[in-house]
């Protein structure tokens, strides 16, 4: 089995739900999510929603309408907390204003 350390980024999402880094976990592949911060680019505080889409369950929250405090971040993983992704699956990241969030995600490809 090899592990392959990759980051995925997307920026400025807004009210329509983004996926990270368009990623989708791969054939054959599972993914250790080791580090996930959701950044607010703005002067004023939003909330955020962070969920797996599955290809085999309806969306999964990991975090609904949390509040992310102008200039700072909300972390959903990393440290003790890892998320494990299956194939075919991806994660989602909407916020509560136009283009005022980032998306940061830390993962390990198991191949």
């Amino acid at each position: 089995m090899a592990n392959t350390f990759r980051r995925k980024l997307s920026s400025s999402i807004g009210t329509t739900p983004t996926d990270v880094g368009n990623y989708t976990v791969p054939a054959a592949t599972t993914t250790i999510v080791v580090g996930f911060a959701v950044p607010n680019r703005t002067g004023s505080s939003i909330t955020a929603n962070v969920y797996i889409q599955d290809v085999a369950v309806a969306n999964t929250f990991l975090v609904v309408n949390a509040p992310i405090s102008a200039g700072s971040s909300l972390i959903v993983g990393g440290g003790d907390q890892k998320i494990v992704l299956e194939t075919g699956d991806s994660i989602f990241v909407q916020s509560s204003a136009a283009s005022s969030a980032d998306a940061v995600m830390s993962i390990m490809e198991i191949t």
